[in-house]
Order: C-alpha cells, then sequence, then structure tokens
C-alpha cells in the first residue's frame, strides 16, 4: 500500500528475515494515527457510531488524551500484549461498545458490537501498520507482505471480529479492502467531526491555532486518495512533492535511533496497562 502515499515508490527492500506485525511499531508512526481514524470512520455506520456516541469516556472532543491514550493502547495489546492483556482489554472494551448503539432518531442503523463493523476497523488498522513500515522500512516484496499480513489477525481478534472473519489470504484481503472502498461516504456532522480531529480542535489553545494547520496537512497525506476525495481535502502535487520529501527525511532520521527509543512509546502504553491492572483502574 505504500503507493498509495508516494507517486513513485522505491523497490521493494531484501530482508533476511519476514517482517512480522511488531516490526511495524515505531513511536513516529502514531504520527499517522488521526488518518487511520479517519478511515475507519469513512463507513457511515462506524462514523455516525461515534459521532452520536452516548460514551463521554471516550469522546475525543471532551477527553482528547484519554482517547489517545486507549486507542494507542489497544494496538500495543494487539501487538506486543500477552494473550491475557488481550482478553481483559476486550472485555473493558466491550463494555463500553455495549453502550454505543444507534436509537430511533439515527440516521443509520449500527452497533460497536457488530462484528461487521469491526472487521472493518481492523482492516483500516492493518493496511495503517503496512504503510508505517513501508515508510520507515522501505516496500516489501509480495513474500514479506504475506507473512506480514499472516501476523496481523490480532488486530481484529482482539476485539469482537472472528477469527474466520479475517480473509485467510493478502489477496483475499485485498478484494476485502477493495469492496470496502466502495462503501465509504462521510455524512455532513461526520465529515465535520473528523475535519476538527485533523485541525486539533478538540485541543485548548494556544495547541491547534499553533498545530492545527501543520496536523491538517500532514493527516491529509497520510490519507489514501479515496478517503481524501470523499472527505474533500485538498491536495496538489506540490503538496505530494513536500509529503514524500517528509516521509524520506523522517524515515532517515528515525533509522538512526536504537530500536528501544523508537518503542518507547508502545512499551510505555504496556507498563501503564499492567499498573492499571494491578490498581485496579479501568482499562478504558
Amino acid at each position: 500500500m505504500l503507493a498509495e502515499l508516494h507517486r513513485n515508490p522505491a523497490p521493494p527492500v531484501a530482508r533476511p528475515n519476514p517482517p512480522q506485525l511488531a516490526d511495524a511499531i515505531d513511536s513516529l508512526g502514531l504520527a499517522s494515527g488521526p488518518a487511520n481514524v479517519i478511515m475507519q470512520l469513512a463507513w457511515p455506520e462506524v462514523g455516525w457510531g461515534v459521532r452520536e456516541s452516548r460514551a463521554d469516556t471516550g469522546n475525543v472532543y471532551k477527553r482528547p488524551f484519554k482517547r489517545a491514550r486507549t486507542t494507542f493502547q489497544y494496538l500495543a495489546v494487539a501487538t506486543i500484549g500477552t494473550d491475557e492483556d488481550k482478553r481483559l482489554y476486550r472485555e473493558a472494551v466491550d463494555r463500553v461498545h455495549k453502550l454505543v448503539h444507534s436509537t430511533p432518531q439515527s440516521r443509520v442503523k449500527y452497533s460497536a458490537m457488530d462484528p461487521k463493523l469491526q472487521m472493518w476497523v481492523a482492516a483500516c488498522l492493518y493496511i495503517g501498520f503496512e504503510d508505517v513500515f513501508e515508510w520507515l522500512h522501505g516496500p516489501m516484496t509480495e513474500a514479506d507482505r504475506d507473512a506480514f499480513y499472516a501476523s496481523a489477525p490480532t488486530l481484529g481478534t482482539t476485539l469482537q471480529v472472528r477469527p474466520e472473519q479475517w480473509p485467510a489470504t493478502r489477496a483475499e484481503f485485498d478484494d476485502y479492502w477493495r469492496d470496502g472502498l466502495t462503501r465509504i461516504r462521510f455524512d455532513g456532522p461526520v465529515a465535520e467531526h473528523l475535519v476538527g480531529i485533523t485541525e486539533l480542535k478538540m485541543l485548548p489553545q494556544p495547541a491547534n491555532l499553533l498545530f492545527g494547520r501543520v496536523s491538517k496537512w500532514m493527516t491529509t497525506g497520510f490519507l489514501h486518495r479515496e478517503f481524501r476525495d470523499e472527505l474533500g481535502l485538498p491536495w496538489n502535487p506540490r503538496d505530494q512533492r513536500r509529503f514524500e520529501k517528509f516521509l524520506a527525511v523522517t524515515a532517515r532520521l528515525n533509522g538512526m535511533l536504537p530500536e528501544s527509543v523508537r518503542t518507547l512509546t508502545y512499551r510505555l502504553l504496556i507498563v501503564e496497562l499492567r499498573w492499571r491492572m494491578r490498581t485496579g483502574r479501568p482499562l478504558v
């Protein structure tokens, strides 16, 4: 999927061992998080579910830092957490998701417990991890891509996705993804909600004033073209050239850091999770 971020992607990198999902965890990769959220919410049922959610503890505009912590902590659990971490986090998320469902007044019918919707969310997460890996480590060969994909089902099965729902091969996933793209739609209130996230409107001043414009540009760059066009975010050839330079420079600088530094955020999220477990604090 790297071609979605580059006009002329580099040739695949030869690697001694096939990459795994855990090889994509990197603190810098979290910069693509807002774009991935937009992709997840591109199905109307998911977008409206978040926009209308009565679970205020997960409302990004009311509790932005908590929402960021739980979102990224889920990724840490799904990639490097133990089976027990996954079980407990799934139970905690389920308790919140049971509160998220449509009402008779809702424009579309939805439930956060719907495995089909969760499969779409998980698919977006997978695409995000694949993009991050290729951004920071170079394009994969087809064989590497197959191996990378084979390690990824926990992105969905840590929630409500059943193992048999996860497409068996990377080729089958591609078919699922192409079909999913035909369903993307951003209704007005959902689009406003998401554009506000790109502009950091959930943060207090002066943070959104200082960084909102840069955040919107970077998020727009990370979005695949179908989502960017559907949301109506402007992007021109000059933006693309600048974004590709940004990707190249940040990947080069990031590669100079030791792995212990590059993965620190994910490891700290697991430490914080275990602290919550020991002290009886809510996980989400």
